[in-house]
């Protein structure tokens, strides 16, 4: 926007009182050069027509209906901050987590600081779902504890990792090897893990749809060939104390009453799940769905991590959709009434990121899709569609500090930022990792006094 627009001033609103999003409470610890986007957001944010303003909730500090009123464009990018769920009775017993809180916690997002999950009283946890963010928390389970140490993990993370009786991990996927949702990086990783037993099914049979749809698809040919050979090399069992990483394919967690079974030593808490066994359905090459065959195996574990999906959240005067969980959109503008033709368009009014297109895509992705919604506001300013120097001048920044100093929102601008960045980074030299995370509401808003 700031290229695009030599006179635009932009600002950021944000919920935490840390900017970079996902980059800081998303990206795996062992992922540092995936970090070096922060460079180019701090460029951005330290450009003398944008501003930065963490600690504010959109809902509670200001309104979305009042951030229209205060500026010419609104752009809504606050991703997917929960999750999907499977619906299934049992799955609130104890031990049952979402991979995002489960990242949030290594990574010290301050909302999941107390999250606490018990990786001391199992060997076994069981991960549903086989994407990248299922592979990171396998891999964070899984790698030696030194080998994190001089990362910018959370020390309370560290800390239950180094404790950590966990030993074996399964990743259970509803479809096959074919159809795996990581990327050959995320997968390389985790079966390149020091002394790890890798187990996978020998026979990884092919369909001819399944071949068809790999011959379309490099990056799935190139996982299946990593798991292929995963499968035919190293040892056939485990060595005494090894620790091991099972793939599980054309499984899913049963529907039936209680298939997440409670245990009999410790009541309220998980000690396995039911699986169904899965084929698939549909001949059309990356298209198959998964369905039951009403044939099961139980596996037991102390721990399930949920790695299926996040999911947006709509907030007051947003058109939403809530089966897609999504913003309903053209471009990146926001469709109002999609029953007419052509849509109605909610004026000044845009998305970008996880809430414009859904839950899918590494950072690079969403550089595309900024792309798009920018060329869009650009259109539409051209076209006279949303504010131009020729109406009233709406407040924008002073307009929305006001409101805000009214509210007694205490507002962390980018220079606050610089000052946990700072302490941050003093404390993690003291312990040979890039930084030290402040990980509470409390410590980081006292740095940033």
């Amino acid at each position: 926007m700031l290229k695009a627009h030599q006179e635009a001033e932009v600002d950021i609103v944000d919920r935490l009182p840390t900017p970079f999003g996902l980059v800081r409470s998303g990206v795996a610890p062992d992922h540092p050069e995936t970090k070096v986007v922060v460079n180019q957001f701090s460029r951005v944010a330290q450009h003398q027509r944008c501003s930065f303003f963490g600690n504010v909730t959109l809902g509670s500090s200001i309104s979305l209906a009042e951030l229209r009123e205060l500026y010419d464009v609104v752009v809504l990018a606050y991703g997917a901050e929960s999750d999907r769920v499977l619906g299934i009775p049992g799955e609130d017993l104890l031990g049952i987590q979402s991979a995002r809180e489960f990242v949030w916690w290594y990574n010290g997002h301050p909302d999941c600081r107390c999250l606490n999950p018990d990786l001391k009283s199992t060997d076994t946890a069981v991960i549903l779902g086989q994407g990248n963010v299922a592979l990171d928390v396998a891999r964070i389970l899984l790698r030696p504890p030194t080998e994190l140490a001089t990362t910018d993990i959370s020390s309370h993370a560290l800390a239950a990792l180094e404790e950590s009786n966990i030993r074996k991990v399964y990743l259970v996927g509803r479809r096959g090897p074919v159809q795996a949702a990581c990327t050959t990086k995320e997968l390389r990783e985790v079966l390149g893990i020091r002394d790890l037993y890798v187990h996978l099914q020998k026979d990884l049979v092919k369909t001819p749809i399944d071949e068809e749809e790999l011959k379309n698809n490099r990056i799935q040919r190139r996982v299946y060939e990593l798991l292929t050979k995963a499968a035919t090399s190293g040892p056939s069992h485990p060595s005494s104390g090894q620790r091991e990483l099972h793939f599980v394919f054309f499984r899913k967690p049963d529907r039936k009453p209680d298939r997440f079974f409670e245990s009999h030593e410790r009541s309220g808490y998980v000690s396995g799940v039911r699986l169904e066994k899965t084929a698939l359905q549909g001949v059309e090459p990356g298209k198959q769905i998964a369905i039951g065959t009403n044939q099961y195996e139980d596996l037991g574990c102390g721990s399930v991590l949920k790695s299926i999906g996040y999911k947006s959240l709509p907030v007051d005067g947003l058109p939403f959709d809530h089966k897609k969980g999504i913003v309903p959109n053209i471009k990146g503008r926001v469709i109002s009434d999609a029953q007419k033709d052509p849509p109605v368009l909610e004026k000044g009014l845009y998305v970008c990121g996880w809430l414009k297109r859904g839950p899918t895509g590494i950072i690079g992705t969403n550089h595309y899709c900024a792309e798009e919604t920018v060329a869009s506001i650009s259109e539409d300013v051209e076209r006279g569609l949303v504010a131009s120097s020729a109406s009233l001048p709406k407040p924008g920044r002073e307009g929305l500090l006001q409101v805000l100093d009214d509210r007694n929102v205490r507002v962390l601008p980018f220079s606050a930022w610089e000052k946990i960045d700072s302490e941050e980074r003093r404390l993690g030299s003291l312990r040979n990792k890039p930084r030290e995370k402040l990980v509470t509401w409390e410590d980081i808003m006292k740095v940033a006094d």
